[in-house]
Order: C-alpha cells, then structure tokens, then sequence
C-alpha cells in the first residue's frame, strides 16, 4: 500500500515539476492508477529465457522482498520495545542487497544486464562505506546500538539542525544508495536499457520494483526518525524527506559514471572520517 501511494505522490510530484498533470484518469485524480499498474504487471506474461540460470533468475526477486520486508521488521516503532542491536542489523541487510542486483545481472545472462548489474554493486559498494560511517557517527552520540537512544537523544535538539552538514552527506548518501537521480546508474534507460533488471517483465518486475520501492521508503523513514527528531509527525516528515529526494530527481540530470565514484571515494569520505573523528574527540572530551 505504501509503494503504491508514494509512486503516486513521486508520478504527481514530477508531473508538475515537469509542467504536465501526471496521471489523473484512473480514479479520482489518478488514485487508482498505482493498483491498476499492479494488476497489469502481475497478469502479463513471464519471460523464460533462453540461455540463463533459472535459479538465480527466478530466486533474485524473492530475495529482494525478503530482505525490505526483514527491513520493516527492525524498524524501531514505538509501540514496541526494538531489538538491541538495530544499527547493525540494518547495516547487514543493507549489504545483502548487492547480491540481488548481482544475482538478477548474471542470472539473466545478458550483456545489458549484467553491466547494469557491475555499475550498481559498485555504487551500492562505493556508498555503502559512507553510509556506514554516517550510521557510525549516530551511533556515537547516542553510545547505544538501539534508534530510539538517538530518538530520546533529540529530545533537546533535532541532529538535523546540530549536524546540518552531516544530513545534506546523508541526502547524498540514500540518493545513491536507493539509485536515485541523479546517481541511477544501475537502471540507466537511455544507456543500459534499464539495467540490471532488463530481462525481467511481468510478476518478477513488479516484485523487484515493490522490493525497490520499498527501500525507498524504509530510508526516507529511517532517514525522519535518525535526523527529524523521532515519531513525532513522523508521516510529515517521511513526505518531507520524499519531496526533498523528488525536487533533486526534477531538477539535477545524470551524473557522469566516473565522478560519481570520485564523489564517493575522494570528496564525501575523506569529509565523514574527519567528521567522525570530531565527534568521537568530542565525546571522549565530554565524558572524561
């Protein structure tokens, strides 16, 4: 239900960006168009392959829905106590999804899709070190591995507004993380032919892209409650977040491959290293 209104908000988002309606036929104002696309996708025919590894083929989509839906899991929700050590977790399962890009590139044996599949581990690689760095600094202001030490920690100031830098780094981050624009490489239409998921069509699109979009939103709500102060108004600070990553999509075009590894490895982590040597300075300071 959530992948189907926030591709909604993102179509509607763009289309007036964009200086179009978006979709608007489908129901009131396009409301059912996300559950129509559903129905589409899941009674169109698969396709079988002539040349290819059918387990890794067919098992890559449940994977991906495997692992947002262990996502959800974690999620440190009020209403419930959270598991002990929830940075951790979400850090593992963040790294077990380059093995569903990986798998879904080889698996199809295709030429497009197994480059799409290179450029994507790559990128989540190159970013995935940042991002551990970013969820490391949290982890030592809070000196807990639970989200709601941190949560109970911006109960005096919101970590958006004492580390402003350090989100516009984490912006950067999940933008790259998620394949977003500008840094969607791994499924480049206009150069890859969508990438590492281009022989996939039907009941097998729809679970990668509900996977997809399902991380998607898991870290644009990861994203409120680490930086905008916890549960309060969370559903306003999720859209928030999402209206932020859609005014860049509408805005900015495709980076070059090229520097969008040099952004990784040369600019943005020399910067959270430093940043994360401050803080733990600081720290020390304050507790000796």
């Amino acid at each position: 239900m959530r992948v189907a209104f926030i591709t909604l908000l993102e179509r509607k988002i763009l289309g007036y960006i964009q200086i179009r309606k978006g979709p608007n036929k489908v129901g009131y104002e396009g409301v059912i168009q996300p559950f129509a696309d559903a129905v589409k996708l899941f009674t169109k025919e698969n396709n079988f392959l002539t040349l290819y590894n059918k387990i890794i083929y067919f098992l890559s989509p449940v994977l991906s829905l495997i692992l947002i839906l262990r996502f959800w899991v974690i999620f440190p929700w009020r209403i419930r106590i959270g598991l002990k050590y929830e940075f951790l977790i979400i850090l593992v399962i963040s790294r077990l999804r380059i093995y569903v890009i990986l798998g879904s590139g080889w698996g199809s044996n295709s030429k497009y899709s197994i480059l799409g599949a290179y450029r994507g581990v790559a990128q989540t690689v190159s970013y995935e070190v940042g991002f551990s760095f970013i969820l490391l600094r949290l982890l030592v202001i809070s000196m807990r591995f639970r989200i709601i030490e941190l949560v109970l920690f911006q109960q005096l100031v919101w970590c958006l507004f004492g580390f402003c830098s350090l989100f516009l780094l984490w912006i950067v981050t999940i933008l790259a993380e998620t394949n977003r624009t500008p840094f969607d490489f791994a499924e480049g239409e206009s150069e890859l032919v969508s990438g590492f998921n281009v022989e996939y069509g039907g009941g097998g699109f729809a679970i990668l892209f509900m996977a997809e979009y399902g991380n998607i939103i898991f870290i644009r709500a990861i994203s409120s409650v680490l930086f905008l102060g916890g549960y309060g108004l969370f559903c306003y600070k999720l859209i928030f977040v999402s209206v932020i990553c859609l005014w860049v999509r509408g805005t900015l075009v495709r980076f070059r491959y090229d520097k969008l590894i040099i952004l990784a490895w040369k600019v943005i982590l020399p910067y959270r290293i430093f940043f994360l040597l401050c803080v733990i300075r600081l720290v020390f300071y304050i507790l000796i």
